[in-house]
């Protein structure tokens, strides 16, 4: 079943005082719970996949990639370990999608 609302990319929002001096730009995307389950379910089954040449070790939203971007950590260049470490470092266990050791 599709869930009613897909994942999409980052929606950016303008939030405005009551003045025209104040402003805060608001970033964030759906992530649907089909997502969640998703990752969940390749977490659980990874122990009884042998890997190739490749391993998927999480799948992060672009909302949170582009969060770690603007804190200085581009996980494009970062090893799969500091990415893990990052996640489980910010309580965002539900992107991982392996339980084997890296």
């Amino acid at each position: 079943m599709l869930d009613p609302k897909p994942m999409f990319d980052v929606s950016n929002f303008l939030l405005t005082d009551n003045d025209e001096k104040n402003f805060n730009i608001k970033h964030s995307q759906n992530i649907p719970k089909a997502f969640l389950d998703e990752t969940k379910v390749a977490r659980e089954d990874s122990l009884d996949y042998k890997e190739g040449d490749y391993m998927r070790v999480a799948s992060v939203p672009v909302a949170v990639h582009e969060q770690w971007l603007r804190e200085g950590f581009d996980m494009m260049e970062e090893s799969p370990r500091e990415i893990l470490k990052r996640l489980h470092a910010q309580n965002l266990n539900a992107f991982i999608t392996t339980k084997k050791q890296v």
